[in-house]
Order: C-alpha cells, then sequence, then structure tokens
C-alpha cells in the first residue's frame, strides 16, 4: 500500500518542489546597512506567503514601508541570520517581523490580505518608532 498516494504524501511533494523557489537568508547578515529590516518568515507550502507575494511582494520595494525597511525572506525551518534577536520564534506563516539592528521591535503574524496589509504594517512601524512616510 506504500504506492498509494496520501494527501500528506502529496503536500509534502509539493513543498519539496518549491524549496529552490524559497530565498533564504544565511550567514553573518550585515546590520549596519539597513538599521531597519522587514524580515519575512514563510514556508513554500504556505498559500498565504504566496498570496503576499502575488499582491504585494513586487510593489513592496517602492512603497513607503519598503523604503524604510527592507525586506528580506527566512524559511519558518531556518537557517536564521546570525546576530538575530526574536522575541520567540515565529510559527506562523507569512510573519514579518521588523528589525532594528537585527532586534525585533514589531511583528505581523499571518497575512491580513491586500487591502489591509500596509495599514497594519505601518501601525507597527509607528509604534516601534519609524515613520514609514518620512
Amino acid at each position: 500500500m506504500s504506492h498509494i498516494l496520501t494527501r500528506r504524501r502529496l503536500m509534502l511533494a509539493a513543498a519539496c518542489a518549491l524549496l529552490p523557489l524559497v530565498a533564504t537568508a544565511e550567514g553573518p547578515r550585515d546590520w549596519s546597512a539597513a538599521p531597519w529590516q522587514l524580515m519575512m518568515v514563510g514556508s513554500p507550502a504556505c498559500h498565504f506567503c504566496r498570496a503576499w507575494e502575488a499582491e504585494i511582494g513586487p510593489g513592496y520595494a517602492a512603497s513607503p514601508a519598503g523604503r524604510a525597511a527592507p525586506l528580506f525572506h527566512v524559511d519558518v525551518d531556518g537557517p536564521y541570520p546570525d546576530g538575530l534577536a526574536l522575541a520567540r520564534r515565529p510559527w506562523i506563516t507569512p510573519t514579518f517581523v521588523l528589525l532594528r539592528d537585527g532586534s525585533e521591535v514589531g511583528r505581523v503574524e499571518g497575512y491580513v490580505g491586500k487591502r489591509h496589509f500596509h495599514p497594519v504594517l505601518g501601525q507597527v512601524m509607528r509604534d516601534a518608532g519609524l515613520d514609514p512616510g518620512a
């Protein structure tokens, strides 16, 4: 019966096929290059991660938030950059962690949709002392 494709095996095969497409952070990261950064923690099997990439990802770098806190990706299973200080390990995908000099200062867990993402992230940024419009 090992030849029967179960739903779990199909999901695992799909996740393995997409693994090379996920950008990961590796090794030392120069936190001084951009003191404010946004780390997106995702998974190749995450439907909401793919929705964010399609709806927000293409324009993020040009947005006020993207100029204030450049984005980098990390797989939920790592590796995580050296020198990173998080309040707790992300387990929901996607999770967007706002970092200042490598230390977490705010986060958005989950994808709240195209209409609400920038307002929610903007509030997290303002709460952390970063004005995304400046």
